[in-house]
């Protein structure tokens, strides 16, 4: 009987393309099978060979002794891979702001609805160019001219038809929009255009706009957010009590802050009215300190400190971080920023319905 030609590597290759190749069918030795059968002629029957126990690693034994936990707790426990250092992660860190570099000046603007008459005043100061009551004075000494003719105090004209004049300079009264800086007030600064013991105001901050007047003032050792515009109108609607716009704080204070934020809830009596914060939340800090923060939205003068000061907490410092819709974020100090499209829809909002 002749042996059948061995198959080269490849027809052997050939075939398991095709899937013609011939599978061998597995099965016990013959050894073990002649092995089995003397066996079972000595009447000794077979016993298959018992596996030995499968060693456990140091791994799976540390598993089976930890107790059973949460998948939630351990994603949350799970140690976040940095990387920004490893390279592998198309998304690049933001920059970070170099501690050496000024904080922004800048703000955005934001487009003005056109207001119908107002008087002589009031439209050069919109206008930037006199504040007020310099206004004021201005046409008292008969320095403004309208359409040619001398101005009268009290006298009403449309800032987009009238010609205005001061002293014999034309004045632009046609806002078409206005400019909004939200600026984080540092500590031992003033909220004020000009102040006669020469210390820095928050106008020496930010960028030099005509007409640009704060919202809120701050005290000169409150720190935090604090708008800036030149939407005289808005910045009246923002501050005026009936419209309630609220303001949060947070108080660095020494004290028992627990029982006064539970008096401070039911109101406190001051000298000019019962004032009763929306919030109050008191944090420990250690140290016997704690950060109180409350919301309010009467807006009276000084009004958190001399709160604290019912309370008789010890103020160290006092931070505004939100006023209305803005918040003061990550803002740093001493920095200014544009108002975000949703800062802007509400206080539109808030300006509409204060009219």
């Amino acid at each position: 009987m002749t042996k059948p030609p061995k198959k080269t590597a490849a027809e052997k290759k050939g075939e398991y393309r095709r899937g013609t190749q011939k599978k061998t069918a597995k099965g016990p030795s013959a050894r073990g099978a002649a092995a089995r059968a003397a066996n079972d002629k000595r009447g000794v029957p077979s016993v298959a060979k018992p596996k030995p126990p499968r060693e456990r690693s140091v791994r799976d034994a540390a598993s089976r002794e930890q107790p059973e936990t949460n998948a939630a707790d351990v994603r949350s426990a799970r140690p976040v891979r940095d990387r920004s250092e490893t390279g592998s992660s198309k998304r690049r860190p933001k920059p970070q702001r170099s501690i050496d570099a000024p904080p922004s000046k800048a703000g955005g603007t934001v487009k003005a609805e056109r207001e119908g008459p107002m008087r002589i005043q009031r439209a050069l100061a919109r206008a930037g160019v006199v504040s007020r009551r310099e206004a004021d004075r201005a046409v008292a000494e008969g320095r403004v001219q309208v359409n040619g003719a001398i101005a009268t105090v009290g006298q009403v004209v449309d800032p987009f038809r009238d010609v205005i004049m001061l002293d014999g300079k034309p004045v632009i009264t046609r806002v078409t929009s206005h400019t909004w800086i939200v600026l984080h007030k540092p500590a031992a600064v003033m909220t004020t255009r000009k102040d006669p013991e020469k210390r820095t105001t928050v106008f020496d901050l930010v960028d030099d706009v005509p007409g640009l007047v704060y919202v809120g003032r701050l005290d000169f050792m409150t720190e935090g957010v604090l708008l800036l515009t030149t939407d005289g109108r808005a910045a009246h609607a923002l501050t005026h009590p009936s419209n309630e716009v609220e303001r949060t704080y947070v108080a660095t204070v020494r004290g028992d802050a627990v029982t006064a934020a539970k008096v401070a809830r039911r109101g406190v009596q001051l000298e000019d009215g019962l004032v009763v914060p929306r919030e109050v939340v008191a944090h420990p800090l250690g140290g016997r300190r704690w950060a109180l923060e409350i919301t309010i939205a009467e807006g009276k003068t000084h009004e958190v400190r001399r709160l604290c000061d019912a309370l008789e907490l010890e103020v160290e410092r006092l931070v505004r971080t939100r006023f209305g819709p803005v918040r003061l974020g990550e803002l740093p100090s001493g920095g200014a920023r544009a108002l975000n499209s949703t800062e802007r829809e509400v206080l539109e909002a808030l300006m509409v319905g204060g009219k």
